[in-house]
């Protein structure tokens, strides 16, 4: 995997991933930053937060249960010291579908976190991370 990130202006840098895609970070304007895209550090945390829904549903789909959405969100707490890794991360899943079974979102979730999500398992090492989820049922 490759990512080149070029100095655009002030503190702004444009990332261009080996996929062809680009994107926009910024620093806060405290410290240079014009405020034009997201912070490095939200790009981890966003990153993290893919990784693991992806697997989610992935899973469940796999295992046969009729899921038509979802979405994690995520609340992360920062060391207060350099370098200001993650310490505490909680991942609320929220699960749409139809008869969803609740065993096998937890068993999911805990495969991804404990498996395929090299994202959060890397993060694991510096952060208390927990999670919690709800199922939406759908008609």
């Amino acid at each position: 995997m490759e990512c080149t990130v070029r100095w655009v202006d002030g503190m702004a840098f444009m990332a261009e991933t080996e996929s062809g895609h680009a994107f926009v970070m910024d620093g806060a304007p405290e410290g240079g930053g014009r405020n034009l895209g997201p912070r490095p550090m939200e790009t981890v945390l966003a990153g993290t937060g893919g990784c693991t829904i992806y697997d989610v549903l992935v899973i469940l789909k796999k295992s046969g249960q009729q899921v038509t959405g979802g979405h994690v969100q995520l609340q992360a707490e920062r060391a207060e010291t350099d370098p200001k890794v993650f310490t505490r991360i909680h991942m609320h899943f929220v699960i749409r579908g139809r008869a969803i079974k609740p065993a096998l979102v937890e068993s999911a979730i805990k495969l991804s976190h404990h498996k395929y999500c090299s994202a959060s398992i890397m993060l694991g090492k510096t952060a208390d991370i927990t999670h919690d989820y709800e199922i939406i049922e759908e008609a």
